[in-house]
């Protein structure tokens, strides 16, 4: 099932694509409409919370909605709609991994990829939505780059998660941009500032539930810059596993239902370019994964 988020007559809301349509079904106006549960969710990360019992949910509604008479009143057009984050606001703050694709350690001046995790986080306040605008923040930065990455969204509270035990916790995926400003990221050698600029974690379009994606190490990312392919890579590469990660970071934090984990990028940054092709106002940022769909954003 793929999920989205978004804004109508002021409201934020969450429902599943409308196959073969660009359209989404208000399930929330569903429920509220034909009374088909004897309860349901407000927002979509309480849904998330409930595992497969939500996406049952959400089907049900559906179906009641097509076989009522005035059922695709119930259907939104994207044109209509204002796109939102999948996941509007973490829980925590963002948990990334860095260095995870060899390539992309060497092209940032590693001699080899790192033997122990990276692991750095980024503000919610950075989400951002599919389509959005985005600023270049050229006040604080002249180094704004691109990183086309797979996220993981956590289903249920786990702690010191075996890795056997890892997908269990996990909801499902989505497309998320670790825009960064290189020159913050050196100049306080930290990665947080550098990695936290409004609208530097754009995510989307969909939240992808697991079942749609049994392996998530055979998936193809690329990332083009108006037009231009900068990074074309394969998740098989990463270095640390979906299941590696939730392990690993399940040891230090406890996860709960709503996280994001991104999962590293592959080679192919504006900075690793000779020379170096940092963001500008005006360019368009398309990040491709297969299975999910295409992150877009402009900027100014």
């Amino acid at each position: 099932m793929k999920l989205l988020s978004f804004k109508v007559n002021e409201q934020v809301k969450f429902g599943p694509k409308v196959k073969k349509e660009e359209a989404v079904w208000d399930v929330v106006e569903i429920q509220k409409q034909l009374n088909v549960l004897k309860d349901f969710p407000e927002t979509i990360i309480d849904g998330i919370a409930h595992g497969y019992e939500f996406v049952e949910q959400v089907r049900k509604l559906v179906e009641a909605a097509q076989k009522h008479e005035n059922g695709a009143k119930f259907k939104l057009a994207y044109s209509n709609i204002e796109w939102l984050s999948p996941v509007p606001r973490t829980p925590k703050n963002i948990m990334c991994v860095g260095k995870n694709y060899n390539d992309h350690a060497v092209e940032m001046g590693a001699d080899k990829a790192p033997e122990d995790m990276v692991v750095f986080t980024k503000s919610p306040t950075a989400i951002a939505s599919d389509e959005s605008t985005l600023s270049v923040h050229a006040e604080f930065t002249d180094s704004l780059d691109y990183e086309g990455e797979l996220a993981i969204v956590i289903g249920k509270q786990g702690k010191n998660i075996p890795k056997a035990m890892a997908y269990d916790y996990v909801f499902g995926y989505t497309i998320a941009n670790d825009i960064t400003a290189r020159d913050l990221q050196e100049k306080h050698k930290q990665y947080f500032l550098g990695k936290s600029l409004e609208g530097s974690c754009p995510m989307g379009p969909y939240l992808v539930t697991k079942d749609e994606i049994p392996d998530p190490h055979t998936l193809t990312i690329v990332t083009k810059v108006n037009g231009e392919v900068r990074q074309n890579g394969s998740t098989k590469d990463m270095m640390f596993t979906v299941s590696d990660i939730i392990e690993i970071i399940s040891k230090s934090v406890t996860l709960e239902p709503g996280d994001v984990i991104l999962t590293g990028t592959p080679a192919g940054v504006g900075k690793a370019m000779n020379p170096p092709k940092f963001l500008k106002a005006g360019d368009e940022v398309k990040v491709s994964i297969e299975g999910i769909g295409t992150l877009a954003n402009r900027f100014v």
